[in-house]
């Protein structure tokens, strides 16, 4: 028999040396049977087992939050995540990182209105989704941009450029490391740093490709 989610996040959190508070890990646990439930009605994501979502949703998503806050310290920030579906990985980063503004784009009507759902919900006053192609969207110029499967690198900083504050960086969540993708990034695109990640659980290689404009 499965460990409940509540040990499973627990263990997990543990592994990644992140400490959140009983609150935040409420919430976290109250968000995945928020995707469990709207999942019934809505194809938010594909995967279905609660199991595999704590493992390939959330601990995947919590496994970019010490890295993010090395980069941003305590200050607060503005994030932008593109294409961010059920809110992957936006909505966790809103939770473990309440300084943290953040702002979430999905072309998809639904997957919007669910994460509005979920910052209401769970009163995440600093958690808000946009239905709307990101090149054309309106938003105060971001501190960060992340996407954790939204399109090629090229892509993924050609449409989003017009939306980082001075300073900004992009952060990619990918699986292996894009040799390709980073081959056909334009000189204007500085690749700074690659960064190897480990879920919890989840037997596959993830990596952060962190970006910023050449000066």
């Amino acid at each position: 028999m499965q460990p409940p989610e509540s040990e499973v996040l627990a263990a997990g959190l543990e592994a990644l040396d992140l400490d959140l508070g009983e609150a935040q890990r409420s919430a976290l646990l109250a968000y995945l049977a928020l995707i469990a439930k709207w999942n019934k009605v809505y194809n938010l994501t594909a995967v279905r087992d609660p199991a595999e979502m704590m493992t390939t949703h959330l601990l995947d998503s919590l496994a970019v939050v010490a890295p993010l806050r090395r980069h941003l310290g305590d200050r607060p920030a503005r994030v932008l995540d593109v294409g961010s579906g059920a809110g992957l990985p936006g909505v966790v980063l809103a939770i473990a990182l309440p300084q943290l503004t953040v702002t979430c784009v999905d072309t998809v009507g639904k997957k919007a209105s669910f994460i509005q759902q979920v910052a209401g919900e769970l009163k995440l006053r600093n958690l808000s989704a946009q239905h709307a192609r990101v090149e054309s969207m309106a938003i105060a110029p971001v501190d960060v941009v992340t996407s954790r499967a939204f399109a090629s690198l090229v892509d993924f900083t050609s449409l989003t450029t017009q939306h980082l504050a001075p300073g900004a960086v992009w952060m990619a969540m990918k699986g292996k490391r894009p040799g390709d993708e980073q081959a056909a990034l334009p000189s204007a695109v500085e690749v700074f740093h690659v960064e190897q990640l480990t879920v919890p659980g989840l037997n596959a290689e993830r990596c952060l490709i962190w970006m910023r404009p050449r000066p």
